[in-house]
């Protein structure tokens, strides 16, 4: 068993590196103020092939490893929490599903394009009633001749006051809980994609998150994504993705959090001496360091085995769990070695501190994946 990065993918995290702090970093405080994504980002994000990294060739992909996918991911959010959760959206959630289930007309019109970073899509599932239980979603799609018709009203959806186009999940046969789930491109001009409101956040301010009402959205058939039912099991797909995915983000707010505390205690003096010469400040960089890496190689443990094809549902679920709660006590514990500082803006450990606080929430809360943990180990 070999858990050593090989020559290809430590070069890559190296190059990643240095594009995310050199060209992802100085937008992070303007977005971060502005409360607003840098939408030109996503251009410079796509000519470097980072949003189709994991994708085929015939989308303009080179076909990456989750691993791979993983550094990258870790790399960007130790620069920007706010700014990874707007990528991935674009990278994942937003485009998975046009590779998966459409059509070459809709990879030509709507996929390769976003993966080039010239649309920005977004992902309109969670509903003001149904978060953690995706299948109880209200939204339906009924069909009117040639068209579908949808309502409803969706909330927390990253990139949807700046989206071209979103993905949108609704019913298209109520009965079947769950099963009855459809997928459907909507274009943002659309006159039925209507009251989009921006939502203001306790972090992450730099991912762009809205509510969105659909009201009499007529889309034509040619805007259905795969089959009119059994939606369900690709909504389930697209998230154990990006719960590993969850992993990596953990670690990369967590190491900003980690190498601010570091630094500071190294330079911080206190009864005339470093304060990281204390036993006490000591102790809690350790474990800040152990934990860190424990939530890392499990991470990619995973990652391995979805490249592999083997069944992680548990294991995804472990992923999200460990590493998005890891992360609240290693940045917690950053801002806790800043002592008063932490507390101000000036440091940047207490936007790590608010940023991580999300982690536990999206893609299923902490609790939702004890319950899945539980029923993997037959309980």
């Amino acid at each position: 068993m070999d858990f050593s990065l090989s020559e290809e993918e430590v070069m890559f995290q190296k190059t990643v590196k240095d594009f995310c702090e050199r060209v992802v970093g100085p937008y992070v405080e303007p977005a971060e103020e502005a409360e607003q994504f840098p939408k030109e980002l996503y251009k410079r994000l796509g000519q470097q092939g980072y949003i189709a990294m994991t994708y085929p060739e015939d989308v303009g992909g080179v076909g990456a490893s989750k691993i791979m996918e993983c550094i990258f991911v870790e790399e960007l959010t130790r620069v920007s929490a706010g700014i990874a959760a707007g990528f991935l959206v674009q990278q994942s959630l937003a485009t998975y599903p046009l590779l998966a289930l459409g059509n070459d007309t809709q990879k030509k019109q709507y996929l390769v394009p976003a993966l080039r970073g010239e649309l920005v899509g977004a992902f309109a599932l969670s509903e003001p009633g149904a978060g953690s239980d995706a299948a109880g979603i209200k939204s339906t799609a009924r069909r009117d001749g040639g068209d579908y018709v949808i309502n409803g009203a969706k909330t927390f959806i990253t990139n949807g006051t700046i989206c071209d186009y979103a993905l949108v999940v609704a019913y298209t046969d109520p009965s079947k809980r769950g099963e009855g789930m459809a997928f459907f491109i909507v274009d943002r001009d659309n006159p039925g994609f209507k009251g989009v409101k921006k939502l203001r956040k306790m972090g992450q301010h730099s991912a762009d998150t809205a509510e969105i009402t659909f009201e009499d959205c007529r889309v034509p058939a040619s805007a259905l994504l795969g089959p009119e039912t059994g939606g369900f099991s690709m909504v389930t797909k697209n998230l154990r993705g990006g719960r590993v995915i969850y992993g990596a983000r953990s670690c990369g707010v967590a190491r900003a959090a980690y190498e601010a505390a570091l630094e500071y205690a190294k330079h911080r003096e206190a009864f005339g001496q470093p304060i990281a010469k204390f036993q006490l400040i000591r102790s809690k960089l350790a474990r800040m360091a152990m934990e860190i890496d424990v939530a890392r190689t499990y991470t990619y443990k995973v990652a391995w085995m979805l490249d592999q094809g083997i069944e992680c549902m548990k294991e995804a679920s472990m992923v999200k769990l460990f590493g998005s709660e890891m992360a609240q006590r290693v940045t917690w514990e950053a801002v806790q070695i800043h002592g008063g500082y932490g507390y101000m803006k000036e440091y940047p450990v207490e936007r790590y501190f608010r940023d991580a606080r999300l982690l536990t929430i999206p893609e299923g809360t902490s609790e939702i994946h004890l319950s899945i943990i539980a029923k993997g180990i037959g309980i």
